[in-house]
């Protein structure tokens, strides 16, 4: 974890929490090859050493294959997917998928990729920091893949299930994913599932306006520098730590924040940047 991952947990834990909501842990690790060793521990002791406490059962993704399997025969036995024999490589000039295996005969005898048919039409919700996001899916990035040409399941369809199984009524998370949110709730419409409401912070930014770098402004859990980073965060978020909170307790931290969250103080942002 990095400055950024400790922010929009922040986010989220203190929203769940002054709302008597309960803050669920969900590891995502449906690209296994993407995956480090080590990190998903990692993560979780650092989650700890910052005084998180979620509610239930941890879930993993990697264990969950069957349902996402599941849910994507259901959108192929409705003629909602293809497959296409596309590479990366071929598509790299283009901004969106342009639909060229839409309706050909694919040679099935080289790696296919299986895409969500997107037709023409606009996706409207009312973000909670962002206010009203509108997208036409088909324009923007056209027919999105669920399942990968390695044969690896999406994030996209593998979240909107996972949200729905777990009764999660509200998201908070980066700006970074706001665009991807309208492909989300047509893939929850398809699959006649709830819509969470959502809440997307700002991402935090290099001094050069880049994502914050994981090498460079890193999380350390140490006795030394949890409860400052821990501050420096609130800040961010729109609190204000009064100076005792310097050498307060990290559950005394916590309560305050809690009592003073309100998401209405977030900057309505999509970048905020970090200084030194």
């Amino acid at each position: 974890m990095h400055l950024g991952s400790l922010y929009t947990a922040a986010a989220s834990y203190l929203d769940a929490r002054a709302h008597g909501g309960r803050w669920l842990v969900r590891i995502e690790d449906v690209d296994r090859p993407r995956e480090m060793p080590g990190s998903a521990a990692g993560i979780l002791r650092t989650l700890q050493a910052f005084g998180f406490e979620w509610d239930g059962e941890i879930v993993r993704q990697q264990d969950r294959a069957e349902l996402y399997a599941g849910a994507l025969h259901g959108l192929e036995s409705r003629g909602l997917t293809f497959e296409c024999s596309c590479s990366r490589q071929q598509l790299e000039d283009d901004s969106r998928y342009p639909g060229t295996c839409r309706t050909r005969a694919v040679d099935m005898r080289v790696p296919t990729a299986t895409r969500l048919r997107i037709e023409p039409g606009t996706i409207l919700f009312a973000d909670r920091i962002q206010g009203s996001f509108r997208q036409n899916v088909a324009a923007a990035v056209g027919d999105v893949i669920l399942k990968r040409r390695d044969q690896v399941l999406a994030y996209l369809l593998a979240v909107v299930i996972d949200d729905a199984a777990q009764g999660v009524n509200h998201v908070v998370r980066g700006a970074d994913l706001l665009d991807n949110t309208p492909r989300q709730i047509h893939l929850q419409s398809l699959l006649e599932l709830p819509r969470p409401a959502y809440a997307h912070v700002p991402v935090l930014t290099e001094a050069d306006d880049s994502k914050l770098a994981k090498s460079r402004r890193s999380v350390r859990v140490t006795e030394d520098s949890v409860l400052a980073q821990l501050l420096t965060v609130f800040s961010l978020l729109g609190l204000e730590p009064s100076p005792y909170l310097a050498t307060a307790s990290l559950s005394e931290v916590w309560r305050w924040a809690i009592g003073q969250w309100d998401i209405k103080r977030v900057p309505k942002r999509l970048h905020v940047r970090v200084t030194d």
